[in-house]
């Protein structure tokens, strides 16, 4: 990701404010412009156009979940403890994010391609962060795996559907019993199987013949 100056980030902010504010569909570029005190012509040589703005700005706000949860999990003891507390307390945050929220309850049908076609730039950091994390867990010998890949691309899916399915009605009340389940469930599916058993050895018996 590049490096954004101080007017960029004023600029997302801007529009941040713009979006909570009317949601995605009714904000414009002049309006955000305005709110950030800048002419058009410079908001227009930043983005051009609102698509490619909400896009900045869902990209920071979403990566900053990421940077947050990881270090808060960063002292935990390997790999995959990591991982699954990463995974489990970013689909928490985002579910109560109010960016994410205002989107959903407002203009849901833009997360439509991201549900069913597209695979934003959040979500491939999201894919990429996890490919970090397989890869140490195969070596930290806490998480087994033969691809990488696909096992990072898995845990995304099933959290892309953990936190669609949580923003349905009712759903928030159970948020957290969930979370709990979705904790379980990729800490197994990560873990190594477990040893098998040694087997007893024979022990040898003195056979009596009959007389």
């Amino acid at each position: 990701m590049s490096q954004r100056t101080v007017e960029d980030e004023a600029l997302l902010d801007a529009a941040r404010a713009c979006v909570l504010a009317v949601g995605v569909r009714r904000t414009t570029m002049t309006d955000v412009a305005r709110r950030a005190g800048v002419s058009r012509m410079t908001l227009y040589r930043r983005h051009p156009d609102v698509a490619s703005l909400i896009g900045s700005l869902m990209t920071r706000e979403f990566s900053a979940i990421i940077g947050r949860v990881d270090a808060r999990v960063a002292a935990l003891p390997t790999a995959r403890a990591r991982l699954v507390a990463s995974a489990v307390q970013g689909a928490g945050e985002l579910t109560r994010d109010p960016l994410f929220l205002r989107i959903v309850d407002v203009d849901p049908e833009l997360l439509l391609p991201y549900v069913t076609t597209r695979l934003g730039a959040f979500q491939q950091a999201v894919v990429a962060a996890f490919e970090r994390r397989v890869a140490e867990g195969i070596a930290d010998g806490s998480i087994a795996a033969a691809d990488v890949a696909l096992v990072a691309r898995t845990i995304e899916l099933a959290l892309r559907g953990f936190v669609l399915q949580t923003l349905a009605e009712g759903a928030q009340a159970a948020r957290e019993p969930l979370l709990a389940e979705l904790e379980r469930l990729l800490d197994g599916y990560l873990a190594p199987p477990p040893a098998q058993a040694a087997p007893e050895p024979v022990r040898a018996t003195t056979a009596t013949v009959p007389a």
